[in-house]
């Protein structure tokens, strides 16, 4: 009986040894693990910044092939900011209408890795984004502090706008804030026909400001295109015959500092001027913002974005193409005709097209780059510590070893 417990007794030391030695080895692999690759377990970042590439790339590959469109210098193509959060720089976000500025403006406020995220409760319309640090915005956005410039307001409002509106705010009178212009582009005929069936369905806008100089446009510079509460049923060929539809090359003209043109004042430049103006002005703004996406290329906007601003999302983004623009049957005569209506839009976005996808390859290459000098470094440094090693003369225990295995 006395045999029998002291094997149980052992049985039992031998166990709860086992299992120590699996619990030890397990809590040593993590500690191992977490200084091997920090940041790949990562629970959030306490300065809201990534510190390293993902797990697994999720981004395309860039086309070797690409044939490039336009010449930029690398200050055009190199867009990395030292965004301060806790400082007193803020993100603007320019949200053009049927962009998929929604989905991105919800992106903003609810997936970005923070160490103070934004503050969503349900039910409620906007989300309060403080810095970590005070009670004040760092995203000026639809979501973050509504439609504070105006329902859609374009650069010439935002530029004008944004600084007075967080200085009322906040109470403070502030100088030193360092604004950030973002915004997204979309191809234009999927634009126009994403906005046709909007209005189609109800929507009118009609509380945009469209201020410039001070002013808002009378009715004769901004006639209606309807008459009653709203263009609701409106046909696409309706839609179209519209002179005064604020669709026609909006991306152009949401971009443009209309200043330069006489704002809504249409007999201040001539027609062909007026829209060469306007076209230069949109490239240069879109050109001299901190980051623009495409809705048409999700995940290398969400590239482009995480490393412009040094911010990560937690949530990769969604490319859907089954939009209801894309349900729409047309021949070839009235795409032509979407066209011919968006015309500064086209070339707006060609340009637009080329100038991001040549970021996108550039940025990607300097990540590559950058990645070859360290493991490069890292090699040479393993190899001399190897050679050192070498070097070492054998030790007595050693020699013994060798002898007696001959």
């Amino acid at each position: 009986m006395t045999l029998l417990t002291g094997k149980k007794r052992n049985m039992v030391e031998r166990s709860s040894k086992f299992l120590l030695i699996v619990v030890g080895s397990v809590c040593f692999m993590l500690i191992l693990y977490q200084y091997v690759a920090p940041g790949v377990i990562n629970f959030g970042s306490p300065h809201g910044y990534f510190t390293e590439e993902d797990e697994g790339d999720i981004f395309p590959t860039p086309d070797p092939h690409y044939v490039k469109k336009y010449y930029f210098p690398v200050r055009d193509l190199e867009r990395t900011i030292d965004f301060q959060i806790k400082g007193e720089d803020v993100i603007v976000f320019l949200h053009i209408q049927k962009t998929g500025g929604t989905t991105f403006g919800r992106h903003l406020v609810q997936n970005v890795r923070l160490e103070v995220p934004c503050d969503c409760r349900p039910g409620q319309k906007k989300c309060t984004c403080y810095r970590p640090n005070r009670k004040e915005t760092w995203l000026f956005s639809r979501f973050s502090t509504g439609w504070s410039c105006g329902l859609h307001a374009d650069w010439t409002e935002l530029t004008n706008c944004v600084p007075g509106v967080l200085n009322k705010k906040e109470n403070k009178q502030k100088n030193l804030r360092k604004f950030y212009y973002i915004t997204l582009l979309r191809d234009p005929v999927s634009r126009y026909l994403s906005e046709w069936r909007h209005v189609q369905r109800g929507a009118t806008w009609k509380t945009s400001l469209h201020m410039c100089d001070g002013r808002t446009p009378t009715p004769e510079e901004l006639p209606s295109c309807y008459e009653g509460s709203d263009w609701s049923g409106c046909t696409l060929q309706q839609f179209m015959d519209c002179p005064y539809n604020l669709a026609n090359n909006r991306q152009v003209r949401m971009l443009a500092d209309l200043s330069l043109v006489g704002c809504y004042n249409m007999s201040t430049v001539p027609e062909k001027k007026r829209a060469q103006l306007l076209l230069e002005s949109a490239k240069k703004n879109l050109r001299d913002m901190a980051f623009f996406g495409l809705t048409e290329y999700q995940r290398k906007t969400q590239f482009l974005f995480e490393r412009t601003f040094r911010l990560r999302f937690i949530r990769p983004f969604m490319q859907y193409n089954s939009t209801r623009a894309a349900g729409v049957d047309l021949d070839n005569a009235t795409v032509q005709r979407i066209e011919e209506l968006n015309e500064l839009d086209m070339e707006l976005y060609d340009y637009a097209k080329d100038l991001f996808q040549q970021r996108y390859q550039y940025t990607r290459q300097q990540e590559r780059r950058q990645q070859r000098i360290k493991n490069h470094l890292q090699n040479h440094q393993e190899g001399g510590r190897t050679e050192e090693a070498g070097n070492r003369l054998p030790t007595e225990d050693y020699m013994n070893q060798i002898i007696n295995r001959w």
